[in-house]
């Protein structure tokens, strides 16, 4: 069982940044690939971002190419998304999710935290 608990969440306005990380307690090691999903009201949860194991190998979603950027501590079992040039579209809660295999879909991701909302003003 791994426990992933968020952090950094907040109100920020656009064109601002905001770092989330995720803490990982229980077994803990650096088998799991790790991903970023959020969720709007009303809409389905969606893939922000993913890492493998190793940190070498990356996906991002085309929404945000180019202005999220994931990494992974494995010594401090901590990802991290910087999230840069917010929008307003960009409002969601933000999961971060542990899968025994690298993907980017929801579905393959065993583990979840709780969440934490990113609110981007206009």
């Amino acid at each position: 069982q791994v426990q992933l608990v968020e952090s950094g969440g907040g109100l920020v306005q656009a064109g601002g940044s905001l770092r989330l990380s995720c803490a990982a307690s229980g077994r803990t090691d650096s088998t799991y690939a790790m991903g970023w999903f959020r969720q709007a009201p009303g809409k389905e949860r969606e893939s922000v971002t993913a890492i493998n194991r190793s940190g070498l190998t990356t996906y991002y979603a085309d929404s945000v190419k180019g202005r999220f950027t994931i990494s992974r501590d494995n010594a401090k079992n901590t990802v991290y998304l910087q999230m840069n040039s917010l929008r307003p579209e960009d409002t969601a809660v933000y999961y971060c999710a542990a899968s025994g295999s690298y993907s980017w879909r929801t579905y393959e991701y065993n583990y979840w935290g709780q969440g934490t909302q990113v609110t981007v003003s206009s």
